[in-house]
Protein backbone atom coordinates (compact mmCIF):
# COMPACT_ATOMS: atom_id res chain seq x y z
CA UNK A 1 0.00 0.00 0.00
CA UNK A 2 1.43 3.38 -1.00
CA UNK A 3 0.42 5.07 2.24
CA UNK A 4 2.45 2.69 4.39
CA UNK A 5 5.75 4.16 5.50
CA UNK A 6 8.17 1.23 5.59
CA UNK A 7 11.28 1.09 7.74
CA UNK A 8 13.72 -1.55 8.93
CA UNK A 9 14.08 -2.78 12.50
CA UNK A 10 16.18 -1.24 15.24
CA UNK A 11 15.77 -2.51 18.79
CA UNK A 12 14.97 0.00 21.52
CA UNK A 13 13.95 -1.19 24.98
CA UNK A 14 10.45 -0.57 26.26
CA UNK A 15 9.26 -1.44 29.75
CA UNK A 16 5.53 -1.95 29.60
CA UNK A 17 4.05 -3.08 32.92
CA UNK A 18 4.46 -1.61 36.38
CA UNK A 19 4.79 -3.87 39.38
CA UNK A 20 3.72 -2.59 42.78
CA UNK A 21 4.06 -3.67 46.36
CA UNK A 22 1.29 -4.86 48.64
CA UNK A 23 -0.76 -1.95 49.94
CA UNK A 24 -0.26 0.07 46.73
CA UNK A 25 -2.27 -0.18 43.53
CA UNK A 26 -2.51 -3.77 42.27
CA UNK A 27 0.02 -4.71 39.59
CA UNK A 28 -0.90 -4.39 35.95
CA UNK A 29 -1.21 -7.45 33.75
CA UNK A 30 -0.60 -7.36 30.00
CA UNK A 31 -3.63 -8.97 28.32
CA UNK A 32 -2.89 -7.88 24.74
CA UNK A 33 0.40 -6.93 23.12
CA UNK A 34 1.23 -6.41 19.45
CA UNK A 35 4.23 -4.18 20.30
CA UNK A 36 6.43 -6.64 22.16
CA UNK A 37 9.21 -6.18 24.69
CA UNK A 38 11.25 -4.09 22.24
CA UNK A 39 10.33 -2.06 19.20
CA UNK A 40 12.36 -0.82 16.21
CA UNK A 41 13.62 2.70 15.52
CA UNK A 42 10.73 3.10 13.13
CA UNK A 43 7.91 0.91 11.85
CA UNK A 44 5.49 0.87 8.92
CA UNK A 45 2.79 3.42 9.67
CA UNK A 46 -0.42 5.10 8.60
CA UNK A 47 -0.53 8.90 8.47
CA UNK A 48 -3.81 10.57 9.39
CA UNK A 49 -3.35 13.76 7.35
CA UNK A 50 -2.02 11.84 4.33
CA UNK A 51 -4.95 9.41 4.26
CA UNK A 52 -7.76 11.73 5.46
CA UNK A 53 -8.13 9.66 8.63
CA UNK A 54 -9.93 10.42 11.90
CA UNK A 55 -9.56 7.12 13.79
CA UNK A 56 -7.58 3.90 13.40
CA UNK A 57 -7.34 0.69 15.44
CA UNK A 58 -8.07 -3.00 15.65
CA UNK A 59 -10.33 -5.69 17.11
CA UNK A 60 -8.54 -7.90 19.61
CA UNK A 61 -9.22 -10.77 21.98
CA UNK A 62 -7.65 -10.38 25.41
CA UNK A 63 -5.66 -13.12 27.10
CA UNK A 64 -6.83 -14.62 30.39
CA UNK A 65 -6.39 -12.26 33.32
CA UNK A 66 -8.11 -9.49 35.27
CA UNK A 67 -10.45 -7.20 33.38
CA UNK A 68 -10.20 -3.73 34.96
CA UNK A 69 -8.70 -1.41 32.32
CA UNK A 70 -5.46 0.24 33.48
CA UNK A 71 -3.66 1.48 30.37
CA UNK A 72 -3.37 1.30 26.61
CA UNK A 73 -0.06 1.99 24.87
CA UNK A 74 -0.02 2.72 21.13
CA UNK A 75 3.18 2.84 19.12
CA UNK A 76 3.26 5.97 16.96
CA UNK A 77 5.66 7.08 14.22
CA UNK A 78 6.63 10.77 14.22
CA UNK A 79 7.85 12.12 10.87
CA UNK A 80 7.72 15.80 11.84
CA UNK A 81 10.84 17.98 11.98
CA UNK A 82 11.48 20.86 14.36
CA UNK A 83 12.68 22.89 11.36
CA UNK A 84 13.92 22.42 7.80
CA UNK A 85 17.08 24.01 6.43
CA UNK A 86 17.67 23.74 2.69
CA UNK A 87 14.97 21.10 2.66
CA UNK A 88 16.68 18.92 5.28
CA UNK A 89 15.21 18.04 8.66
CA UNK A 90 16.85 19.78 11.63
CA UNK A 91 15.87 18.84 15.19
CA UNK A 92 17.47 19.72 18.50
CA UNK A 93 17.70 16.44 20.45
CA UNK A 94 14.79 16.12 22.87
CA UNK A 95 12.56 18.64 21.09
CA UNK A 96 8.84 17.83 21.11
CA UNK A 97 5.46 19.20 20.15
CA UNK A 98 2.30 18.81 22.25
CA UNK A 99 -0.82 17.26 20.81
CA UNK A 100 -4.01 15.75 22.30
CA UNK A 101 -4.80 12.16 21.36
CA UNK A 102 -7.87 10.10 22.26
CA UNK A 103 -8.04 6.36 22.91
CA UNK A 104 -11.43 4.61 22.94
CA UNK A 105 -12.34 1.01 23.74
CA UNK A 106 -15.56 -0.23 22.10
CA UNK A 107 -17.79 -3.24 22.20
CA UNK A 108 -17.66 -5.11 18.87
CA UNK A 109 -20.75 -5.94 16.85
CA UNK A 110 -21.71 -8.67 14.41
CA UNK A 111 -21.43 -6.10 11.60
CA UNK A 112 -18.55 -3.99 10.34
CA UNK A 113 -19.11 -1.04 12.68
CA UNK A 114 -18.29 -0.78 16.37
CA UNK A 115 -20.80 -0.89 19.18
CA UNK A 116 -21.01 1.24 22.31
CA UNK A 117 -17.93 2.85 23.82
CA UNK A 118 -16.71 1.15 27.00
CA UNK A 119 -14.00 3.63 28.01
CA UNK A 120 -12.31 6.68 26.52
CA UNK A 121 -9.38 8.86 27.51
CA UNK A 122 -7.97 12.04 25.99
CA UNK A 123 -4.45 13.04 26.98
CA UNK A 124 -1.97 15.58 25.65
CA UNK A 125 1.38 14.05 24.83
CA UNK A 126 4.82 15.51 24.19
CA UNK A 127 5.59 13.93 20.82
CA UNK A 128 9.28 13.94 19.82
CA UNK A 129 10.24 15.34 16.45
CA UNK A 130 12.22 12.89 14.34
CA UNK A 131 16.02 13.39 14.54
CA UNK A 132 17.96 15.53 12.09
CA UNK A 133 19.00 14.35 8.65
CA UNK A 134 22.29 12.46 8.81
CA UNK A 135 24.87 13.19 6.10
CA UNK A 136 25.82 9.51 6.13
CA UNK A 137 22.35 8.67 4.80
CA UNK A 138 22.81 9.03 1.04
CA UNK A 139 21.21 7.91 -2.20
CA UNK A 140 17.68 6.62 -1.61
CA UNK A 141 18.22 7.23 2.13
CA UNK A 142 19.13 10.91 1.71
CA UNK A 143 17.42 13.12 4.27
CA UNK A 144 16.83 10.32 6.79
CA UNK A 145 18.21 10.08 10.31
CA UNK A 146 20.62 7.33 11.35
CA UNK A 147 20.82 4.98 14.30
CA UNK A 148 23.50 2.30 14.57
CA UNK A 149 24.17 2.45 10.85
CA UNK A 150 20.52 2.24 9.74
CA UNK A 151 18.65 5.17 8.17
CA UNK A 152 15.03 5.98 9.04
CA UNK A 153 12.37 8.50 8.07
CA UNK A 154 9.99 8.47 11.04
CA UNK A 155 10.77 7.98 14.73
CA UNK A 156 8.87 5.26 16.60
CA UNK A 157 7.55 6.46 19.96
CA UNK A 158 4.96 4.98 22.36
CA UNK A 159 2.12 6.94 23.96
CA UNK A 160 0.39 5.50 27.01
CA UNK A 161 -3.19 6.31 27.98
CA UNK A 162 -3.90 5.80 31.69
CA UNK A 163 -7.33 4.69 32.91
CA UNK A 164 -8.87 4.54 36.38
CA UNK A 165 -8.73 0.78 36.80
CA UNK A 166 -12.45 0.64 37.59
CA UNK A 167 -13.93 -0.06 34.14
CA UNK A 168 -14.37 -3.73 33.32
CA UNK A 169 -13.62 -5.07 29.84
CA UNK A 170 -15.10 -8.00 27.96
CA UNK A 171 -12.61 -10.38 26.38
CA UNK A 172 -13.39 -9.18 22.83
CA UNK A 173 -12.90 -5.44 22.22
CA UNK A 174 -12.14 -2.89 19.53
CA UNK A 175 -9.60 -0.17 20.29
CA UNK A 176 -9.19 3.03 18.31
CA UNK A 177 -6.90 6.03 18.48
CA UNK A 178 -8.12 9.38 17.15
CA UNK A 179 -6.71 12.88 16.81
CA UNK A 180 -7.10 15.93 14.64
CA UNK A 181 -4.77 17.27 11.96
CA UNK A 182 -4.94 20.46 9.91
CA UNK A 183 -7.85 19.27 7.78
CA UNK A 184 -9.06 15.98 9.25
CA UNK A 185 -10.21 14.49 12.54
CA UNK A 186 -13.18 15.27 14.76
CA UNK A 187 -12.14 18.94 15.02
CA UNK A 188 -9.75 19.88 12.17
CA UNK A 189 -7.25 22.51 13.29
CA UNK A 190 -7.28 24.54 10.10
CA UNK A 191 -4.56 26.65 8.51
CA UNK A 192 -4.14 29.39 11.13
CA UNK A 193 -1.58 27.61 13.30
CA UNK A 194 1.84 29.26 13.09
CA UNK A 195 3.48 25.95 12.19
CA UNK A 196 1.34 25.52 9.08
CA UNK A 197 3.16 28.21 7.10
CA UNK A 198 6.66 27.04 8.05
CA UNK A 199 8.89 24.91 5.77
CA UNK A 200 8.54 21.95 8.12
CA UNK A 201 4.77 22.26 8.61
CA UNK A 202 2.95 21.10 11.74
CA UNK A 203 4.22 18.05 13.60
CA UNK A 204 0.72 16.62 14.00
CA UNK A 205 0.29 16.50 10.21
CA UNK A 206 3.26 14.10 10.12
CA UNK A 207 2.13 11.91 13.03
CA UNK A 208 1.33 8.31 12.12
CA UNK A 209 0.09 5.14 13.84
CA UNK A 210 2.58 2.29 13.82
CA UNK A 211 1.97 -1.06 12.12
CA UNK A 212 3.70 -4.32 12.96
CA UNK A 213 5.10 -6.61 10.29
CA UNK A 214 6.19 -9.34 12.67
CA UNK A 215 4.03 -12.37 13.40
CA UNK A 216 1.12 -12.68 15.79
CA UNK A 217 0.68 -10.62 18.97
CA UNK A 218 2.89 -11.82 21.83
CA UNK A 219 -0.10 -11.71 24.21
CA UNK A 220 -3.75 -12.07 23.26
CA UNK A 221 -5.11 -12.56 19.75
CA UNK A 222 -5.81 -10.39 16.72
CA UNK A 223 -9.48 -11.15 16.01
CA UNK A 224 -8.91 -10.97 12.25
CA UNK A 225 -5.29 -10.76 11.09
CA UNK A 226 -6.47 -9.46 7.70
CA UNK A 227 -8.49 -6.57 9.11
CA UNK A 228 -8.11 -3.24 10.89
CA UNK A 229 -10.70 -0.69 12.01
CA UNK A 230 -10.52 2.60 10.15
CA UNK A 231 -12.35 5.91 9.67
CA UNK A 232 -11.21 7.76 6.56
CA UNK A 233 -13.06 10.32 4.46
CA UNK A 234 -11.71 8.87 1.21
CA UNK A 235 -13.63 5.89 -0.16
CA UNK A 236 -10.69 4.68 -2.26
CA UNK A 237 -8.53 4.04 0.80
CA UNK A 238 -10.93 1.38 2.13
CA UNK A 239 -10.26 -2.12 0.82
CA UNK A 240 -13.84 -2.32 -0.50
CA UNK A 241 -13.72 1.14 -2.08
CA UNK A 242 -16.12 2.47 0.53
CA UNK A 243 -18.98 0.05 -0.18
CA UNK A 244 -19.55 -0.60 3.54
CA UNK A 245 -19.45 3.10 4.41
CA UNK A 246 -17.15 6.11 4.26
CA UNK A 247 -16.16 8.37 7.14
CA UNK A 248 -17.18 5.84 9.81
CA UNK A 249 -15.04 3.75 12.14
CA UNK A 250 -15.45 0.24 10.78
CA UNK A 251 -13.72 -2.99 9.86
CA UNK A 252 -11.56 -2.94 6.73
CA UNK A 253 -10.21 -6.24 5.43
CA UNK A 254 -7.12 -6.40 3.21
CA UNK A 255 -4.36 -5.66 5.69
CA UNK A 256 -2.59 -9.02 5.84
CA UNK A 257 0.90 -8.49 7.25
CA UNK A 258 0.17 -5.11 8.86
CA UNK A 259 -1.24 -4.94 12.40
CA UNK A 260 -1.87 -1.74 14.43
CA UNK A 261 0.53 -1.77 17.37
CA UNK A 262 -0.91 -1.57 20.87
CA UNK A 263 -0.59 -3.01 24.34
CA UNK A 264 -3.49 -3.26 26.80
CA UNK A 265 -2.97 -3.74 30.53
CA UNK A 266 -5.55 -4.52 33.19
CA UNK A 267 -5.69 -5.16 36.91
CA UNK A 268 -8.03 -6.45 39.55
CA UNK A 269 -10.41 -4.00 41.22
CA UNK A 270 -8.60 -1.08 42.87
CA UNK A 271 -11.35 0.12 45.21
CA UNK A 272 -13.80 -1.30 47.70
CA UNK A 273 -13.40 -3.69 50.65
CA UNK A 274 -14.15 -7.41 50.46
CA UNK A 275 -17.85 -8.13 50.80
CA UNK A 276 -17.53 -11.67 52.12
CA UNK A 277 -15.00 -13.99 53.74
CA UNK A 278 -14.38 -15.98 50.57
CA UNK A 279 -12.90 -12.91 48.89
CA UNK A 280 -10.14 -12.85 51.50
CA UNK A 281 -9.03 -16.43 51.00
CA UNK A 282 -5.80 -17.36 49.25
CA UNK A 283 -4.35 -13.84 49.53
CA UNK A 284 -7.45 -12.28 48.03
CA UNK A 285 -7.16 -9.42 50.53
CA UNK A 286 -4.10 -8.21 48.62
CA UNK A 287 -6.19 -7.30 45.60
CA UNK A 288 -8.04 -4.57 47.48
CA UNK A 289 -6.24 -1.23 47.55
CA UNK A 290 -6.91 -0.58 51.23
CA UNK A 291 -3.92 0.01 53.53
CA UNK A 292 -5.90 -1.16 56.59
CA UNK A 293 -5.72 -4.74 55.29
CA UNK A 294 -2.31 -5.90 56.49
CA UNK A 295 -3.09 -9.59 56.25
CA UNK A 296 -5.95 -11.99 55.71
CA UNK A 297 -7.06 -11.77 59.33
CA UNK A 298 -7.88 -8.08 59.01
CA UNK A 299 -10.79 -8.65 56.64
CA UNK A 300 -12.49 -11.77 57.94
Amino acid sequence: MGYLALATSLAIGLTMSTMTTAGAAPPSVVVYDSIGATFPGNVPSLGFQATQTSEFGDRVVLADGPRKLKSVTVLMSSWGCQSRVNGLCQTTPGSTFSHPLTLTIYNPTAGVEVGTAIATATQTFAIPFRPSADPLCVGSDAGKWMKDGTCFNGFATPVTFVFSGTVGLPSDVVWGISYSTSTYGTAPLGYDAACFSTPQGCGYDSLNVGLSETGAPTVGTDFDSDAVYWDTDTAAWYCDGGLAGVGIFRSDSCWTGFRPMAQITTSVATVGPPTNKDQCKKDGWKTFNNPSFKNQGDCV
